[in-house]
């Protein structure tokens, strides 16, 4: 009876609760929202019927009080966990539907914002070209100042070539008709160079209230990092003389340095090239592109500095350029301005297309503190690095004149040396000892292109009046011990150990001191 009554109770429940989702009359086949959702939910406030069944068992009475509660509980019990199993499933659901759908709105507001970012960036750049324009014609262009969007091309004058400062260029050497400087000392050797130099920095009637005292190996260092390669990397400590090197050689050669001071914003070639202004239908030339346009009517070096180079991310602004400086054939030092030629355009600049000079070098000078960024192993695999870490002593220096140089002449000297002072084959053969050693023992590798560098490195560094042990501790320090500092050092402390003792017994005890110097303050950084 007891279990009668808790059967015939619920039942009345039940079929309310399972009407949702099935008909009364037929099932699932003859589902109607009429019959099927709104009859269930009748029947399952249905008070009479559950009347009906509690006053039939009182009429039987046939139940104690105790049964009575303890029937009346399981079935408050029931109806309680089927309701909190339907409350948890509907919030699930709802969870679950506001998810997928929510994402969906989340996403769409998403692309509405990247929509107006965008359209908020042209509006921004019409208005950047319109300023440029205004900028431009004030000084010195005829140019008008359009609404927005409009085009004020056809105000140009007639033949005036949108290279500017190129073209300026152009007309300097047309009325001058001749070179910077027609006579060169031809008869200098590159010891001579850097001796010569080095009095020039201390005291020179140029400048005599400026004295530069600089190593006889940093400046040994310097022109034969100019043999090897078109970017030379002067980094250290702030405040040695970093900057004023390349400068006081420009005042020394008689060819003022250019200096371009990199910003935290540059990202591409624009910086070092410049870009054509839509709005002006003028290209705006660095200071940079002006001295290697400057260049292309010369003999003389050119030295261009790109101070606090790391600054920016350097394999950002100047991939290009590392690219195509490392191309085997001069012929093809070529970069695109702009894509189309014009009649009016610069005599050097032919299509579109710039021939990069011969006679140009680079020079970045680097600070390695908080505020500025790794250089990346592509840079220093295809630059020099000289490290300048203190200041020289002063010392008596003859008063020194100018010496203007020819490039033609100061490559000569190097194809001569290379000749002559060959890296003997003995420390070649070292070297590729070496190679194998450093594979097997830190999995690294020097690569051709450092091979390379090392021949056209030494035999010059030697002709400055170095000596070639000199040359490989340096070559080996800064191209390739460098490298170290990309390992984990906690494991490598006693492979180090063993590398500097390597050092001694192939080059002995009292070489390469650099190349050792460098590894016991690496296992300092344990």
């Amino acid at each position: 009876m007891f279990t009668d009554f808790i059967r015939d109770f619920l039942q009345v429940f039940f079929f309310g609760f399972l009407g949702f989702f099935y008909t009364q009359p037929g099932g699932i086949a003859n589902f109607s929202w009429y019959g099927g959702v709104f009859g269930a939910f009748r029947q399952l406030f249905a008070v009479d019927q559950y009347v009906a069944v509690v006053e039939k068992y009182q009429a039987m009475s046939q139940m104690q009080t105790g049964q009575w509660i303890g029937a009346w509980a399981i079935v408050i019990l029931v109806i309680l966990a089927l309701l909190a199993i339907v409350v948890v499933g509907l919030y699930f659901l709802v969870r679950f539907f506001k998810r997928l759908f929510g994402s969906r709105v989340l996403n769409q507001d998403l692309v509405d914002e990247i929509g107006n970012l965008k359209g908020q960036i042209v509006k921004l750049t019409r208005e950047k070209d319109r300023i440029l324009g205004l900028k431009i014609g004030y000084q010195g262009y005829d140019v008008l100042e359009g609404n927005e969007g409009e085009d004020t091309s056809s105000e140009k004058k007639e033949g005036e070539s949108r290279f500017y400062k190129l073209t300026e260029v152009d007309m300097t050497y047309a009325e001058e008709g001749s070179q910077r400087h027609t006579e060169f000392n031809k008869e200098v050797t590159l010891e001579q160079i850097c001796d010569t130099f080095r009095n020039y920095a201390a005291n020179n009637p140029q400048r005599p209230w400026r004295k530069l005292y600089y190593e006889p190996k940093i400046i040994r260092l310097f022109f034969a990092s100019l043999a090897t390669t078109r970017l030379i990397i002067l980094q250290g400590i702030s405040g040695t003389g970093k900057t004023s090197l390349p400068e006081c050689i420009g005042h020394f050669i008689d060819n003022p340095t250019t200096i371009a001071s990199v910003q935290p914003s540059w990202r591409d070639r624009t910086e070092i090239f410049g870009y054509f202004n839509e709005f002006t239908k003028r290209f705006n030339e660095t200071e940079v592109l002006k001295a290697m346009y400057d260049a292309t009517y010369n003999e003389d070096v050119y030295l261009t500095v790109l101070d606090e180079m790391n600054i920016a991310r350097v394999e950002y602004y100047f991939a290009e350029m590392l690219s195509i400086l490392e191309m085997p054939s001069r012929d093809q030092w070529i970069v695109d301005l702009v894509p189309s030629g014009w009649p009016s355009d610069p005599k050097h600049v032919e299509k579109g297309r710039f021939r990069l000079p011969e006679n140009m070098w680079f020079v970045g000078t680097a600070n390695n503190d908080d505020s500025t960024f790794a250089i990346s192993d592509k840079v220093y695999d295809r630059g020099m690095p000289i490290n300048i870490n203190s200041k020289a002593k002063p010392f008596d220096a003859p008063l020194t004149d100018m010496m203007p140089l020819s490039y033609k002449h100061l490559e000569e000297l190097f194809k001569k040396a290379q000749e002559e002072h060959k890296v003997s084959e003995e420390n070649l053969k070292k070297f590729e000892e070496m190679d194998d050693y450093v594979i097997e023992h830190f999995r690294l590798a020097f690569g051709n292109r450092i091979v390379k560098q090392l021949r056209e490195f030494v035999p010059v560094y030697v002709a400055c009046g170095g000596t070639e042990i000199d040359g490989l501790d340096y070559v080996l320090c800064n191209k390739i011990l460098r490298k170290f500092e990309s390992l984990n050092l906690a494991y490598i402390r006693d492979e180090v150990d063993d590398y500097i003792q390597y050092l001694s017994d192939h080059f002995g005890e009292e070489n390469m001191t650099e190349c050792k110097e460098y590894l016991e303050r690496l296992k300092k950084l344990f």
